[in-house]
């Protein structure tokens, strides 16, 4: 795949296109992938580096600065802050995501409908299941397979066995996997089938051309019509696209909506509405080696509460991060250090209905938000599920990590009691955010709503956004399915009417 790399322009560049895409992530690729198919001239953008698989680093840290935006370390301000965790590389958060794929869920498909009738025809179920299934065979989808899963995602079968909270393998886009455990650094051995191995690649073959390293700061709009997008590359030197047919924003959540207010297209509630998928986690410390930096990376997880707006998860991790949660120095880190490869790694990730908002300004983007009481009621029992899950799977003790409750837990009758008696105090636990919804909802009221049902912006012409900021709600799963779904369905709205 042929990658124009922004560090190498040092001077204004002006193209002409009919379709530019802003953004190489799951809904840009799907997007572009689907438009270049159809014969129409693609670019495509992206803020981050094109990054070959042998060149991804090994460890989280240097991955982090490399491939995440801000380091991992973007917050959301609220009660309680948050790092939101988003990829900055050619392929989005698809490189250095665990390659969990989920369908969208149907009740949650119903959810949408019910709240917007219109919908239904808008985003037929089955339109959508039928897009699953090619999906999941463009993208090799299937069950984690034993041999590779290791100990931290088997002891969470164990453990949710012994509960009775059903259970599975994670179903992960990865084809020939041998558990390496690096999926959140990129698979070095390109065994992942992210984005920049498999529907950016579809794209350049069919004449997609693909800029890395060029921040866009504007899309252009004369007498109400989108007409391209400028920005500047990593080299100094100016990028300026005119696209004849659309203009389609894929930076995700939050950086779609910031770049629409950065154009001043505020048409509709921009940047309102956002949702996410809050997540906490406890450890456990087992007499058997676990070792949760090998293996899949996240290769099983606990479904049984998801209708209750809880899912569960193995979580694998780099050594070097497994290491930030430890608190001790000297001769005692050493021992700690030694000791981590006992320690399992499990997630409890939340459905929150809480809604917040995201604000470009002049020093850059803010997200606001800050979970209900209801919210913290779910974190609390998924805690007190993990910790029990832990302790049924055998572990020595737990470390819920959660301020003001016990630093460790030997006792299951004290993490079922946390249930009921844990804090409610959001400031009390740490968590992290990892998908992003709703920025640019997708209905019918153009009052309510940033698009409309065929990804068109309510108010500017040609222009379409095409990632998880249209979604209605958060979904309660991992939407990386559901985004290529949808942005797919985007692509084809664009190549209809552009042929009419």
């Amino acid at each position: 795949m042929d990658v124009i790399e922004g560090n190498t322009i040092a001077r204004t560049v002006h193209k002409l296109t009919d379709v530019v895409v802003v953004g190489t992530g799951p809904a840009g690729a799907a997007a572009a992938r689907t438009i270049a198919k159809a014969g129409l001239g693609v670019i495509l953008v992206d803020e981050g580096p094109y990054v070959e698989p042998s060149q991804f680093p090994k460890d989280g840290f240097s991955a982090m600065a490399q491939m995440y935006r801000d380091m991992g370390a973007s917050l959301s301000r609220g009660a309680p802050m948050m790092p939101l965790v988003q990829g900055r590389v050619v392929g989005g958060t698809s490189v250095v995501n665990g390659a969990i794929s989920w369908r969208l869920p149907r009740d949650v498909h119903d959810e949408w409908v019910q709240a917007d009738p219109a919908l239904a025809d808008a985003l037929p179920w089955e339109t959508l299941d039928s897009l699953f299934d090619q999906i999941e065979t463009d993208l090799d989808i299937r069950p984690t397979e034993a041999d590779i899963a290791g100990a931290n995602n088997l002891l969470l079968k164990k453990g949710a066995d012994a509960l009775g909270i059903e259970n599975r393998p994670i179903s992960r886009n990865v084809r020939g996997c041998r558990g390496l455990g690096r999926c959140l650094q990129g698979c070095p051995e390109g065994r992942k089938n992210s984005m920049d191995r498999t529907y950016l690649p579809d794209a350049c073959r069919d004449g997609a051309e693909l800029y890395s390293e060029v921040r866009i700061d504007r899309v252009v709009v004369e007498n109400g019509r989108a007409i391209g997008v400028c920005g500047r590359a990593a080299g100094g030197g100016k990028v300026n696209i005119a696209a004849g047919k659309a203009v389609v924003l894929a930076a995700s959540a939050i950086q779609t909506p910031a770049l629409l207010q950065r154009s001043r297209i505020r048409g509709g509630p921009v940047g309102e509405g956002f949702q996410c998928h809050p997540g906490a986690s406890v450890s456990g410390r087992f007499a058997d080696s676990v070792r949760l930096w090998t293996g899949a990376t996240q290769g099983h997880e606990a479904i049984g509460l998801r209708k209750q707006g809880i899912k569960f998860e193995a979580l694998g991790y780099d050594m070097s991060l497994v290491a930030t949660r430890l608190k001790s120095v000297g001769s005692q880190l050493s021992r700690d250090i030694e000791d981590m490869m006992h320690h399992a790694h499990w997630g409890a990730a939340i459905r929150a209905r809480a809604r917040g908002r995201v604000r470009a300004s002049r020093t850059g983007t803010s997200v606001k938000f800050s979970l209900t009481p209801e919210d913290m009621r779910l974190v609390r029992r998924g805690v007190s599920v993990l910790g029990q899950m832990l302790l049924a799977a055998g572990a020595d003790y737990v470390e819920p990590g959660v301020h003001g409750w016990k630093a460790r837990v030997t006792d299951r009758a004290d993490m079922e009691r946390f249930d009921a008696e844990g804090p409610l105090d959001p400031r009390a636990y740490m968590m992290a955010v990892t998908h992003m919804f709703g920025t640019c909802a997708m209905g019918s009221d153009p009052a309510k709503s940033v698009v409309r049902h065929d990804f068109r912006h309510q108010h500017t012409r040609n222009l379409y956004i095409a990632d998880s900021s249209v979604f209605p709600s958060n979904t309660g799963v991992n939407p990386q399915t559901s985004i290529i779904a949808l942005a797919t369905m985007c692509g084809q709205r664009i190549v209809e009417a552009a042929m009419r």
